[in-house]
């Protein structure tokens, strides 16, 4: 690759016009990999994302007597956002396993790129939700009693996909480039929107994720603080035992939220920064195309949030456990009573 790096360099410098072809040029040179990495990664993806998000859908909303916790409500829009995207990806192995070629409309591109910026986003605010509704559950809970009703909670989750899909709607506008006479999806129209995409990727750095980070983090000291220094009262006794466990059940969460932050939001927040300076203020190729690699593998890790939330739902809420409990025994029980109904019906048919 890097023969023909230098090559391509070495050819556009020589022309005085090549400055936007070289950035072309560099962009492009490596799609190879891109297109690998991806393809594989969203093989992996979708069933596992696809399955287990409609698997948590399901039993959200069979347990309706759950349907009354606030943070049940989070998850279950957590889940919607995280399963839309899993619906997005057949398109997009479709468009790789070609080789980048897209075979359908254009809108269903921009929808696809539209797509990726809403669940990235929501599922980062909806996960700073949840930390916060936690955080008031073990810190202030009579605060939280009468503040995250189901309903206040609703409206904030339908003001996150409102905000979200109205910040996002500058994406709408990518949709299906020529290039080399085939048509391209998930490419920039032309090198010199690069500048815009910079101004939006800082908007969205500032409100997107270091907001709801530094609120994440918050919420983590003030949950650890209280734990190790405002619990009181007979830990030996039921209620105790039980205050504890639910203290300890709010760490949980908190902690696998902050490491879903640090591993598939923090690095591609800061490794996009940095390939979008190097694209806008030109830097040389080779750093410009290493940049490109690490963008490919920490959006990967960014789609990936995607199977990590229903390993949230279950490990580090009991009620989620207790539902999927509840939601098999209940599956198996109408199962046995169909399968015994049908024994019925069978040896009376016989006997008749």
């Amino acid at each position: 690759m890097s023969e023909n790096l230098s090559t391509t360099v070495a050819a556009l410098s020589s022309n005085s016009s090549g400055t936007m072809e070289l950035l072309a040029a560099c962009f492009h040179v490596d799609d190879a990999f891109k297109y690998r990495a991806y393809t594989f990664t969203y093989l992996l993806l979708f069933p596992v994302a696809f399955l287990c998000n409609i698997a948590a859908l399901a039993v959200f909303f069979l347990q309706s007597s759950r349907r009354s916790s606030a943070s049940c409500v989070v998850m279950m829009n957590l889940a919607l956002s995280d399963s839309s995207f899993s619906l997005t990806l057949p398109l997009r192995l479709a468009y790789y396993f070609r080789g980048g070629v897209w075979d359908f409309p254009d809108w269903l591109c921009r929808l696809c790129v539209f797509g990726f910026y809403v669940n990235l986003y929501t599922s980062i605010l909806f996960l700073t939700l949840l930390s916060v509704l936690r955080w008031l559950a073990v810190a202030q809970p009579l605060r939280h009693r009468t503040l995250a009703t189901p309903t206040r909670t609703l409206l904030a989750c339908l003001g996150v996909w409102l905000f979200v899909g109205a910040s996002s709607g500058p994406f709408l506008s990518n949709g299906v480039t020529n290039r080399k006479g085939l048509p391209r999806c998930f490419e920039p129209s032309s090198p010199s929107s690069w500048g815009r995409v910079l101004i939006l990727n800082y908007v969205a750095l500032a409100l997107g994720f270091l907001l709801p980070f530094l609120t994440l983090i918050f919420c983590y000291s003030r949950i650890i603080r209280h734990l190790t220094t405002g619990f009181g009262g007979d830990c030996s006794s039921p209620a105790g035992r039980a205050r504890l466990r639910n203290r300890r059940r709010s760490v949980y969460l908190v902690t696998m939220v902050t490491v879903t932050f640090l591993i598939c939001f923090l690095p591609y927040h800061v490794i996009r920064s940095l390939h979008l300076h190097a694209v806008c203020d030109r830097w040389r190729c080779a750093i410009t195309v290493a940049l490109q690699r690490a963008v490919v593998v920490t959006l990967c890790l960014a789609a990936c949030n995607s199977v990590v939330n229903p390993l949230l739902y279950y490990y580090a809420t009991r009620t989620f456990r207790d539902n999927m409990r509840d939601a098999q025994s209940s599956l198996m029980h109408s199962r046995g009573g169909s399968i015994r109904l049908g024994l019925a019906l069978l040896m009376r048919r016989n006997t008749t």
